[in-house]
């Protein structure tokens, strides 16, 4: 072979130099490893802590039980009971999908529904399966020992009275926060603040260690000045009113005089608060405190104070209502059911004449009487702290037509609640001291006075010819004298008032001599041939009234009719002269079960219409 054909010479294997560069990868990963560590040990020490707790520690809120609500006797109206709820951790428990069907069977859902439900919720930690079951229950599920199932400890309120005071109290939500009523109002009280653990779990989801992070603190009592006697008293005789006349709906309100505080405080139709399910939203709604109704002639006692107060006229001013109806512009003020003739003052509220109210109110200015009816309340909250209360509605003279300073004199053209009357007529009786209604025992809100003490007497006396002379004598309880002002008024609806729907309304306070309660009823459009607040009414005025005054062991003023009805066999329901509470006034937990009757479901209030010029009684 020639010089060139033979082949090249091949480079010589450096070991060393390759071996210096694999030393060198080495070490560039032995420093980089370092550097790692030191960043994590050292640099961000705290943030890997954290995800590594997080995979066995958990900080689970530790729930607390909400206060207790009782009546001012210290009977439970409102309790929380201890439940549970089942929860689970999707991640785990799919993890075992053989034990679906058989957590599925436990809980008494459908394998379909709960293999969804899991799959939907496959990327979380937690998801409640069933909420506020039986402990006993719970602790039977927990046994199974199904993966990522545990149960946890939660509380269910627990309404004693059900629908009897369903609307004083409202209820609470599965949370067990106040969602309507006094609960709503008096929440952040009520609640508590729950406290927290931190627990620690092995790799199969099971507690083995926990440390307490902050104790629960129960929820505060609440005394609530309601009287639970009073209140299911009320209730059963307006669910028999409403019965009876055909009604759609009512409200009564009874407060205390001296003190301000509503010892009840009923509505019809109402719902059960501890069965939601299947509850018309609409009868959730406390109408005595939120809705409107045109007064009609219990506004008539606040005119003729108005006037004695302005000192216009005197109890014996003599008013001329002849011929019995009065023009205005183009329309026809009438008194119902007959011309009245000549009345004093007191006369006018006797006869509930419309006609009379007019020439009394005509006599003041318009600001003068818009300041003695705005203070009475009307037109304003009544300060009672109850969600949603309203102020209703009294227009200031500004925007006052020719015939709105008449039309209101004996209750049309101005709207109001049912607490507020109550609040206005228990003025009336606390010689001339307006108090802000209350729902608490022992919170006494501020007093002012409205009219002079002299005035407010003068207009009770005159309110308990209504009662004695006029058109309420059902409203009579033997043994007291009793004060108080029917009141009929149309209900207006879209097109104007509607022929044929009234409101049936009574006012009074008891005894009249010294007065302790006042109550207000209101009956929304009987439908049974009678709708004068006389008629329907006074009555449910008589048989709550005649109960309230024994319980609350109210001395009888009137002992001299009760003598005479003794003597004539006609004692009726009043059959001792001291009241002294019955034996049997506590009642059973349920009593509201008592009564099956349904009632027809209340009609929508229209929008108000203008008022007319003519009234009823």
């Amino acid at each position: 072979m020639n010089k060139t054909g033979r082949n090249r010479p091949r480079n010589a294997f450096n070991l060393r130099q390759r071996l210096r560069w694999v030393a060198l990868a080495l070490g560039l990963c032995s420093v980089s490893l370092v550097g790692r560590a030191a960043y994590v040990q050292l640099i961000n020490s705290d943030f890997y802590q954290r995800q590594g707790e997080a995979r066995y520690l958990r900080e689970l809120p530790i729930k607390t039980s909400r206060g207790m609500i009782t009546d001012r006797n210290g009977e439970p109206v409102a309790v929380s009971t201890p439940v549970a709820s089942i929860w689970v951790n999707p991640q785990e428990l799919l993890r075992t999908p053989d034990r679906i069907p058989e957590l599925a069977t436990a809980l008494g859902l459908s394998v379909d529904d709960l293999s969804s439900r899991l799959s939907q919720k496959a990327d979380k930690e937690f998801m409640y399966l069933r909420r506020r079951i039986n402990p006993d229950d719970a602790e039977k599920v927990v046994a199974l020992k199904i993966p990522g199932v545990a149960a946890q400890r939660e509380f269910r309120r627990f309404y004693p009275q059900g629908e009897a005071m369903a609307h004083v109290l409202g209820f609470t939500n599965i949370d067990d926060r106040g969602q309507e009523g006094l609960e709503l109002a008096f929440d952040e009280w009520l609640r508590g603040e729950p406290g927290a653990k931190r627990v620690i779990r092995n790799r199969k989801g099971e507690t083995v260690e926990s440390d307490l992070l902050r104790a629960a603190t129960p929820g505060k009592d609440l005394t609530l000045s309601i009287d639970r006697r009073i209140q299911f008293l009320a209730y059963r005789e307006l669910r028999n009113a409403l019965i009876a006349n055909k009604a759609a709906g009512g409200s009564i309100v009874i407060m205390d005089v001296a003190t301000g505080e509503v010892l009840a405080m009923v509505n019809l139709p109402t719902y059960n608060p501890n069965s939601l399910d299947g509850a018309v939203p609409d009868t959730r709604r406390n109408r005595a405190v939120t809705d409107l109704v045109e007064p009609g002639s219990t506004m008539k006692p606040l005119t003729i104070a108005s006037a004695l107060q302005a000192g216009v006229v005197t109890k014996d001013t003599i008013i001329d209502t002849n011929p019995g109806y009065m023009s205005l512009g183009r329309y026809t003020i009438r008194d119902v059911p007959r011309n009245n003739g000549v009345l004093n003052v007191t006369g006018v509220i006797t006869r509930s004449s419309n006609v009379g109210a007019a020439k009394v109110v005509a006599k003041m200015t318009d600001q003068v009487f818009y300041d003695s009816v705005h203070n009475f309340g009307y037109g304003s909250r009544p300060g009672s702290g109850f969600p949603g209360e309203s102020g209703g509605v009294l227009p200031r003279p500004a925007r006052w037509s020719g015939s709105s300073k008449t039309t209101m004199s004996y209750g049309y053209g101005l709207s109001v609640t049912p607490l507020q009357i109550a609040t206005a007529y228990s003025a009336l009786g606390n010689g001339g001291r307006l108090i802000p209604p209350t729902f608490v025992k022992g919170q006494h809100n501020q007093a002012r006075q409205v009219v002079d003490a002299e005035v407010a007497k003068e207009v009770v006396a005159m309110m308990e010819t209504v009662v004695t002379q006029g058109g309420a004598k059902q409203a009579a309880v033997l043994g007291y004298h009793v004060a108080g002002k029917t009141g009929t008024a149309r209900k207006a609806g879209p097109g104007g008032y509607e022929r044929g729907h009234y409101n049936a309304l009574f006012a009074g306070v008891v005894p009249a001599s010294n007065p302790r309660f006042a109550t207000v009823i209101v009956i929304n459009d009987p439908q049974a041939g009678k709708y004068y607040g006389g008629l329907v009414s006074a009555p449910v005025f008589h048989n709550v009234m005649d109960g309230a005054l024994r319980l609350m062991d109210v001395p009888p003023d009137d002992i001299q009719s009760w003598l005479t009805a003794q003597q004539s066999g006609k004692t009726g329901h009043s059959a001792s002269v001291l009241p002294t509470p019955p034996a049997d006034a506590v009642l059973p937990a349920d009593a509201a079960a008592e009564f099956d009757a349904a009632l027809p479901t209340a009609a929508q209030a229209p929008a108000p219409a203008p008022a007319p010029t003519g009234g009823t009684q």
